[in-house]
């Protein structure tokens, strides 16, 4: 391939050169066991402690209160499972949304299947939960709200403040998934009444297989992983003491560029979004336009399906992804897509960009060309085409 243009950066990002050299010296030089007691094992443990307290203060958090895991996924099973079991004498009812990543969809159907009653709550057409839905939602024996801050997938930000408030008021506990706002968006989680929250370190340029899992001080949440006593014996498990570092490393970067890295990518994906809606027709943008993530664009294409539009930007060099789940070897769309109201159709041509503070407005100018290019040869080989052109006259270029 002459070129690679990764435009992929909402499944993974590239491990900053900074935090790399970070994670380096506890392969070799530093490789005792943070939690021994002899001498050696000092270095690994305060480069522990020296991730524990940049991951906190960078969400107004108490150190004491991050604990690391092996992902964001294994911080939204504990989050929910933890809760669910501790709380349970108030009361067996959780709500969450029909948009949440299926860390926490697939938990919550777990905890269903013993003995808890979760409510999923609807989206509007561009993403967002309403915080009256959730307070309507409330009732006795309600116990847990679990929203996340941003979607994976089409990008919109939730209005957390006002569900933390809510939350607040009545007593219940409230979890966010951060996974996509971490390092990318402000954070207090004393200010967002927040009192569970789930990051990833490969979100933010960290390495993969290191997560965090803010837990408010006074919770009473069992451990996740039972055996030794690591984590203040909430989390067992020999600690990723390169992953750590890494990840403390990445989110001091994050924390410290945001604002500058936020302006940049919202400038690239605005210039991105009105290209290919002017551009290209029959498209639609997925999500709010302006409460999005920095570095999200989401479309949809009537008349094609999206694993053929990401297999031909392959052959191009350029990495992006699908909202579909076709992709993963199912037939069915993204569940968030249908959530916001696209019919089977339009959710199946979907194609999410997300960009990162490398990306150039060229490669931003060379993919649309791609694009324009591909959907115009998969619409010629489409009957369904076709027959729309001939009976719409060309008239409605939206996808409505």
């Amino acid at each position: 391939m002459s070129r690679l243009i990764y435009l992929d950066n909402a499944a993974t990002t590239q491990v900053a050169p900074e935090a790399l050299d970070a994670m380096l010296p506890y392969f070799t030089e530093y490789y005792g066991n943070p939690s021994a007691i002899y001498g050696f094992a000092g270095k690994a443990k305060g480069a522990v402690e020296e991730a524990r307290r940049i991951l906190a203060e960078g969400i107004g958090a108490k150190p004491e209160e991050i604990y690391f895991t092996g992902s964001g996924s294994e911080s939204d099973n504990w989050a929910l499972k933890a809760a669910a079991e501790a709380y349970a004498a108030g009361g067996k009812h959780i709500i969450t949304t029909k948009i949440e990543h299926h860390a926490v969809l697939h938990t919550a159907e777990y905890l269903e299947k013993n003995g808890f009653e979760v409510t999923y709550l609807d989206v509007d057409e561009k993403g967002i939960v309403s915080p009256d839905a959730v307070k309507a939602a409330i009732r006795p024996g309600t116990i847990l709200i679990s929203v996340m801050m941003a979607n994976n997938e089409i990008g919109t930000v939730e209005p957390i403040r006002e569900i933390g408030a809510a939350a607040k008021e009545h007593g219940i506990l409230f979890h966010t998934d951060a996974v996509q706002a971490f390092g990318h968006l402000p954070i207090d989680v004393e200010e967002m009444n927040i009192d569970l929250l789930s990051a990833s370190a490969h979100k933010l340029n960290g390495p993969k297989g290191v997560g965090l899992l803010y837990i408010r001080q006074g919770l009473k949440l069992r451990a996740f992983l039972h055996g030794g006593a690591q984590e203040r014996r909430r989390r067992a498990g020999t600690h990723n003491t390169p992953g750590i570092a890494g990840f403390g490393k990445a989110a001091e970067l994050a924390f410290r560029n945001m604002e500058q890295r936020a302006a940049y990518e919202t400038k690239l994906r605005d210039y991105l979004i009105g290209r290919v809606l002017t551009e290209i027709p029959y498209t639609r943008l997925n999500g709010d336009r302006e409460n999005r993530l920095p570095g999200n664009a989401s479309f949809c294409f009537r008349f094609i399906e999206g694993e053929s539009l990401l297999i031909l930007l392959d052959q191009n060099g350029i990495c992006a992804s699908s909202g579909s789940a076709c992709t993963s070897g199912s037939l069915d769309p993204s569940h968030v897509l249908l959530a916001i109201g696209l019919p089977h159709e339009i959710a199946h041509g979907s194609l999410r960009i997300s960009l990162s503070e490398k990306t150039t407005k060229e490669e931003i100018d060379y993919t649309v060309d791609k694009i324009k290019e591909i959907v115009e040869r998969l619409r010629n080989m489409s009957p369904l085409y076709e027959d729309f052109v001939k009976k719409s006259d060309g008239k409605d270029r939206e996808a409505g």
